[in-house]
């Protein structure tokens, strides 16, 4: 408990809710010393709104994005105070508006996010619209103040500190690596159910590919890490790189469990086996806080080889009637030997002159530029998505509904004096998709009850103007904090710290504690009837795309391995891309499969079924990265013979009849083995393992194509 806590506090979002605090707070603070409050608290809001533009990302990216909103919040800001007087005129304008900063996701989360900001500046000026033109004017350009103060906060903590966020989400990656590391540990212990460990393991691998793109993107994207030749630099792309080569040779490490359980499970060696796994997932989890921390382990790392040896003792001790071949075993040891010397391998981030003394390599920037994809700021972009064939055009479409609908309950059916909340609720609760939208809502009610009792107990238990005022800001950083991560419970301490703020303003507590709810109620209630009513968007129309796309990746990772057998070269960065491509495909996959079960009964789509392709498919990708790697470890060796080579034909083909039964367009027909290649002898020592790994791909293969002909019916 003591070591997360610490991890939080050296964490990103810490860092991000401290920012943020301090960038709400000081303007605020000067305001009241000065005898400005209202222009303080005005400023303070234009940091908030541009705290929402600032996610994760390389600096270049947050200062474009922080810039855009800079401008469209004040243009916003001025638009809404013009139009105050002329409540039609503003309500049509805010409605077409909304519409048209929604549709600015169709170049990404950072555009969309840009998007909010404004719109959230807009609902803010309604709190209290100018009464003329040059009370609009002082507005919008307080808005416009305190957003440029947010900026240079964050251009001062990227000056001072360049590779903090990149350390940050590396150390994050770590932790994520290392959790699917323990759960890869559940299958060994004999209590537990296995559909239950895939499915625990195959969310573990949605969290693992979050946090390897976020590194991706801050350090590929950044030149003074990808171009520099400094130490800190190198150690930050190295150590990325070899944590993905430990987690390719983690999920490699598949194994029949249920028949590992009932042959060997009464001999212990299962047992000791999950528990090693456990205590290398552990050795690595506490990298990943030294990485967080920015700091070197403190202590000598344990050294596994004694219970690696004793291990292998204990296998060489099994009485030969044990009833199965020790073969897998041996090969179950070999890989936690792997994954020994590869967490050993990342412990060399803490040692500089290792480093420093690689050589530069100046192709280093252009080949990590493959890895991540780039987003154009195409304008045509905007024209080809106003269709109902675009998902981004619907949701724009029902946040314009929503919002005109909220609009008209505040001017017209509900005069309270925070009626803007609703429409606040709204832009903020309504989500692209259904699931995520009744997710959002369920918690914005639920935290805003918890959050208000924790504000009226604070009030009610603490009198003193300074210790109210030190929880306000304590309540202020948690709130920030976990905006992006546990929406619960910014809810919670966001709505507990405006009640304490309330009262320092002299509001009754009470009333405001019992208007928010209210206002939460229904705009949580508009923003649900419309995800659900208007052009909904269920995950699972979007199957049949991702579990092409799903397959798609594994026959082309399926083909390098191909060519590999077949004696031909497969250079390390196509390997790397197309492994790359297997983790996104599969994580992205997995994530709407999780979504759709969390959407209304009648709207799922075989999820049985897509349970077992989800298992299936990292089962077959496990395989192929466990045959490529102990391929490419072993050194040149002979071609396969005829029958191997045909095991291997026919699971690309079954993997083209699946592909083909999800999408028209069928994928390239598999290119036929070269005669020689075909024909030449295989190594007998190596010949019998391989065939059966090749057997058993065939076989996986051959069932995946089973489970798509049933979800394709």
């Amino acid at each position: 408990m003591r070591r997360r806590l610490t991890d939080f506090f050296f964490s990103q979002q810490f860092s991000d809710g401290l920012r943020t605090t301090l960038a709400v707070a000081l303007p605020a603070l000067a305001g009241l010393q000065l005898g400005q409050l209202d222009a303080g608290i005005t400023a303070a809001i234009g940091a908030l709104c541009l705290s929402i533009t600032d996610t994760p990302g390389p600096l270049r990216h947050r200062r474009n994005g922080l810039l855009a909103a800079l401008g469209l919040v004040f243009a916003g800001a001025l638009l809404v105070g013009g139009l105050a007087p002329h409540r039609l005129a503003l309500g049509v304008v805010f409605t077409a508006l909304s519409f048209g900063l929604t549709m600015l996701l169709v170049w990404g989360a950072r555009a969309g996010a840009v998007g909010s900001a404004t719109l959230l500046g807009m609902v803010l000026t309604l709190a209290h619209p100018p009464a003329d033109g040059l009370a609009g004017l002082r507005h919008a350009a307080l808005l416009a103040l305190g957003g440029i103060w947010y900026l240079l906060l964050v251009l001062l903590q990227g000056r001072v500190q360049p590779y903090r966020v990149a350390q940050q989400a590396l150390g994050e990656c770590l932790h994520a690596v290392a959790g699917f590391l323990q759960r890869k540990a559940a299958f060994y212990e004999a209590g537990t159910d296995l559909d239950d460990d895939y499915r625990r393991l195959v969310a573990q691998q949605v969290v693992v590919n979050e946090k390897q793109e976020a590194v991706r993107d801050l350090l590929f994207r950044t030149r003074q890490i990808v171009s520099e030749s400094t130490s800190t630099s190198r150690r930050l792309v190295l150590t990325f790189t070899e944590t993905v080569d430990l987690y390719e040779h983690i999920a490699a490490g598949y194994y029949d469990y249920a028949a590992l359980r009932a042959a060997f499970g009464h001999t212990g060696v299962l047992a000791d086996m999950q528990a090693l796994l456990s205590r290398l997932a552990t050795d690595l989890d506490y990298l990943g806080s030294a990485i967080l921390a920015n700091r070197p382990t403190g202590s000598p790392p344990p050294d596994r080889q004694p219970e690696l040896a004793r291990l292998q003792a204990r296998l060489a001790a099994l009485p030969p009637d044990v009833g199965a071949s020790t073969l897998v075993l041996k090969k179950i040891l070999l890989n936690l030997r792997d994954v020994s010397q590869r967490v050993g391998s990342i412990r060399r981030y803490f040692d500089e002159a290792q480093a420093a003394a690689l050589p530069p390599d100046p192709g280093r920037a252009a080949s990590h530029a493959q890895f991540v994809a780039r987003q154009e700021l195409q304008w045509r972009a905007f024209g080809q998505n106003l269709t109902l064939g675009s998902s981004v055009f619907r949701h724009a479409v029902r946040m314009a509904v929503a919002c005109a609908v909220a609009f008209a309950v505040a001017e017209l059916l509900w005069h309270g004096a925070h009626n803007y909340w609703i429409l606040m609720t709204v832009t903020f609760m309504l989500k692209p998709g259904f699931s995520l939208t009744r997710e959002r809502n369920t918690q914005r009610i639920a935290g805003t009850l918890l959050g208000g009792a924790l504000g009226v107990l604070v009030l009610w238990l603490v009198p003193g103007g300074n210790v109210r005022f030190g929880l306000l800001l304590g309540f202020m950083v948690v709130a920030y904090s976990f905006q992006r991560t546990k929406y619960l419970v910014t809810v919670v301490f966001l709505t507990a710290y405006l009640l304490i703020l309330f009262s320092f303003l002299g509001l009754g507590y009470l009333g405001v504690m019992e208007e928010r709810l209210t206002d939460t109620v229904l705009g949580c209630a508009i923003a649900l009837a419309t995800a659900y009513l208007l052009f909904p968007r269920w995950e699972g129309e979007q199957l049949p795309d991702l579990l092409a796309a799903t397959l798609r990746a594994n026959l082309a990772y399926l083909r390098q391995l191909a060519e590999r057998l077949a004696g031909r070269e497969v250079l390390p960065t196509t390997y790397r891309l197309l492994r790359k491509d297997v983790y996104v495909a599969s994580a992205n996959l997995a994530a709407a499969f999780q979504r759709m079960l969390s959407e209304p009964r009648r709207t799922r789509r075989r999820p049985t079924e897509v349970h077992q392709f989800v298992v299936l498919n990292h089962i077959l990708s496990s395989n192929i990265s466990a045959i490529t790697t102990g391929w490419e470890e072993a050194g040149p060796a002979a071609a396969l013979p005829p029958a191997s080579r045909r095991a291997l034909v026919r699971a690309e083909a079954a993997l083209s009849r699946s592909l083909t039964r999800l999408t028209t367009t069928a994928p390239a027909p598999t290119p036929p083995p070269p005669p020689d290649a075909a024909e030449a002898p295989a190594a007998p020592e190596a010949a019998g393992p391989l065939a059966e790994q090749l057997d058993f791909l065939q076989k996986v293969s051959a069932d995946l194509s089973r489970v798509t002909a049933a979800l394709a019916a």
